[in-house]
């Protein structure tokens, strides 16, 4: 399935309500408020890269008090071992 990780910006203040919009959103995988340049930071899996797209661009884009977004297609993924 593909994946993207999203950097996002929102206006001063309304990180939570942010992230309290981008959990309920369907294919987001996880959802953590951050310190530093941006105030999000998102992963989301959809079935098709087109389903991708159009969750970024016609969700969470388009969710209200969001500035600008940064976004990364996972090309592979490597989980570290257990020890």
């Amino acid at each position: 399935m593909p994946r993207a990780l999203i950097l996002i910006n929102t206006e001063v203040g309304a990180e939570e309500e942010v992230l309290d919009m981008v959990r309920k959103i369907e294919g987001v995988q996880n959802a953590s408020l951050v310190y530093g340049i941006y105030d999000l930071f998102v992963e989301i899996e959809a079935e098709s890269i087109e389903k991708l797209k159009d969750v970024i661009t016609s969700k969470i884009r388009k969710i209200p008090k969001v500035k600008s977004t940064v976004t990364m297609i996972v090309v592979s993924t490597s989980v570290k071992p257990s020890t």
